[in-house]
């Protein structure tokens, strides 16, 4: 495995990363905005104007707060009059929340903020940065956010840039999780370099599977250079913030449609004992374990192994 990096360091990182952003976005002044609203005001207001009603326990659930922190919120905005509570008919232990109208004037008003001041923060970026700056944003909320079984998976054909991007990362997880060096890097660099400069007959596909704007995956199909009839499925990948939400079997499933379609007349794919989870997914999508044979490759002792699934009888 990968050398394990100094967890005290990343601390340090993450905790001055905090400091420098709540300089950024104001979150230590005194309003917010220059409102007269503290940070904790303004995000009831803006989280019970965006449901347009909702409930104190319901709020407090869905932001964290303790109860009673958030009651002394509710009664300070209705003290304001921003906030109204109103008894349910059959329920008077619980009340509905809702902006008054004067709180839906501040709510609008702070949205129209929030927006100026994210602008501000991309206008002296030009285009490349400002993409960088959103795509770190995106990838941090990821990461730390819980899953969303909401999110819509899509299955796209990759942009420029993205075969740069799939070498790099694959590179990098399988040092970090597996420990393999550069030559897998080289390896695969190499693989996806044959995949571009490969013709469009017989059938050649990449999948990169996206999720909340991001890329969580990929896979691809091309005619197995020992034999054009027969489908070579390569290089399945999931991100590990996107796991568990069934993109890799959806890939597969994808790559096994696409090469039943195109006619080929099995699929034989490559991989090592070591990566069960890519195994469990090609064993339920019906491949058979053809041969194995030990090799020392990437810096490792690894059991190759292939596979191949028939799509003719």
């Amino acid at each position: 495995m990968a050398e394990q990096p100094d967890q005290s360091q990343q601390i340090a990182t993450i905790r001055a990363f905090n400091r420098f952003y709540t300089g950024v976005i104001g979150l230590l002044n005194e309003g917010m905005h220059k409102s007269p609203h503290p940070l904790a005001e303004a995000r009831l207001i803006h989280e019970i104007g965006k449901r347009v009603s909702t409930t104190s326990a319901g709020l407090a659930a869905d932001l964290g707060m303790d109860r009673g922190q958030m009651s002394r919120l509710v009664w300070r905005l209705i003290d304001q009059g921003l906030l109204a509570m109103v008894p349910h008919s059959d329920d008077r232990r619980s009340s509905t929340l809702a902006l008054t109208a004067d709180g839906d004037r501040i709510y609008r008003q702070l949205n129209e903020w929030s927006d100026g001041a994210a602008a501000e923060l991309l206008a002296p970026l030009d285009n490349f940065l400002r993409r960088d700056l959103v795509d770190s944003m995106r990838r941090i909320h990821t990461i730390l956010a819980e899953p969303d079984p909401a999110e819509t998976l899509i299955l796209r054909p990759h942009r420029v840039g993205e075969l740069g991007w799939l070498i790099h990362r694959q590179g990098l997880l399988y040092h970090l999780e597996q420990g393999w060096n550069g030559e897998f890097e080289t390896l695969i660099a190499r693989i996806y370099a044959e995949y571009e400069a490969a013709p469009a007959t017989p059938p050649k596909s990449l999948w990169v599977a996206e999720m909340a704007g991001q890329v969580a995956g990929s896979l691809f199909i091309v005619p197995s250079a020992a034999d054009p009839a027969v489908a070579q499925l390569r290089m399945l990948y999931v991100e590990p913030a996107f796991r568990g939400h069934g993109i890799g079997k959806r890939l597969v499933e994808e790559a096994i449609r696409f090469s039943r379609a195109s006619g080929y007349s099995s699929i034989l794919l490559w991989t090592q004992d070591c990566l069960a989870a890519a195994r469990k997914i090609y064993q339920a999508a019906g491949f058979i374990l053809e041969r194995e044979e030990p090799h020392h490759s990437f810096g490792a002792d690894l059991n190759g192994q292939y596979w191949r699934l028939q799509l003719k009888r």
